[in-house]
């Protein structure tokens, strides 16, 4: 028995913080430049948030915040009539988006992505709130959704790797 528990943690990668060594690029938070949707915006955390407001005066705002984790606090204090309608239908297909912007803008960040293999990546947050069940866990609980998106994105990306090198080998 406590061998399985063993090989379940050492299939696990557990990440939070932007600044934690190697695995912290996983986190939104992750100061790297990123293009989406037509502009540059410091982090992918900035990216998704400004999608969120309805209006471009409350986006400019939001985005206004002096560091990507206040970007994200003044996201989630919005009104509900300064949201965007439909955005909670919508906010995991652009998270994916630009997840994927993210690891084939920046190859050094994919070689880390892709390093992980199969491991489960899991946000590990400490503070417990909705936001952090949502997309990420804590203590053990929570629906991990940047996890289960960047596992997604490891996988296509994987797949489309491989399949260029086949191109590569036939040529």
């Amino acid at each position: 028995m406590a061998k399985r528990a063993e090989e379940a943690t050492v299939n696990e990668i557990r990440f939070y913080r932007a600044n934690e060594k190697p695995y912290g690029v996983f986190s939104n938070l992750y100061k790297r430049e990123i293009e989406f949707e037509g502009r540059v915006y410091p982090t992918s955390e900035h990216a998704y948030q400004a999608g969120k407001p309805r209006k471009d005066s409350v986006r400019d705002w939001v985005l206004s915040a002096p560091s990507p984790s206040l970007v994200a606090m003044a996201a989630h204090g919005l009104y509900w009539w300064d949201v965007r309608p439909g955005w909670s239908k919508i906010k995991f297909d652009r998270m994916k988006a630009i997840l994927l912007a993210k690891f084939t803008q920046h190859i050094d960040l994919l070689d880390i992505l892709l390093s992980t293999g199969d491991a489960r990546l899991v946000e590990s947050a400490t503070v417990d709130n909705d936001v952090n069940r949502t997309w990420g866990e804590v203590n053990g609980k929570g629906r991990n959704m940047l996890g289960v998106l960047l596992m997604e994105v490891r996988e296509e990306l994987r797949a489309k790797e491989t399949t260029s090198k086949k191109s590569v080998r036939r040529a």
